[in-house]
């Protein structure tokens, strides 16, 4: 901290502000090789065609959660990775996954996570973090569509089951 301040005065003695800035960047990665043909239409209308596109988180030994950044129209904006954790948790903040849907220009979002056990059902902590981020996301006008739980060869859809 003391560098800092002493960096700071260095610079303003040189009539220099200096302050990080955040730029935001992009890449593209492959999701799947095997593209579902629904998919032509480029938007998400059913819960099972999230499933179908993110069937093979199963395959990871660890619990992955995602966000999908939507556009008005269904569309996928952009991919977070917003946590990996253990066999059988992973740790979300609220505030980490709307900060990368502010920065992408997200109209919505939909979660999804794996359960490598292979058993879909939300625990309670699933319950309780997709409550925090619908009532997060209707304060800053990103509503959270569904939560999809992706187990073996089939999930859970929080907004088929009325949990959203």
């Amino acid at each position: 901290m003391e560098n800092n301040i002493k960096e700071f005065i260095r610079d303003s003695r040189t009539k220099t502000l200096r302050l990080r800035v955040m730029k935001v960047v992009f890449s593209r990665e492959v999701i799947r090789e095997d593209w579902p043909a629904w998919s032509d239409a480029k938007r998400f209308s059913s819960p099972k065609q999230v499933f179908e596109m993110f069937r093979d988180l199963i395959l990871e030994t660890k619990e992955h959660f995602l966000a999908l950044h939507l556009d008005g129209k269904n569309r996928i904006v952009c991919l977070d990775r917003i946590a990996s954790g253990s066999l059988n948790q992973c740790v979300v903040h609220s505030r980490e996954v709307l900060k990368s849907a502010l920065l992408s220009s997200a109209a919505a979002i939909i979660l999804v996570h794996n359960h490598p056990t292979g058993d879909p059902t939300p625990s309670s902590e699933d319950l309780n973090i997709t409550n925090r981020l619908k009532e997060a996301g209707v304060l800053i006008g990103i509503p959270v569509l569904d939560h999809i739980i992706i187990g073996n060869g089939q999930y859970v859809s929080f907004s088929e089951r009325g949990l959203l």
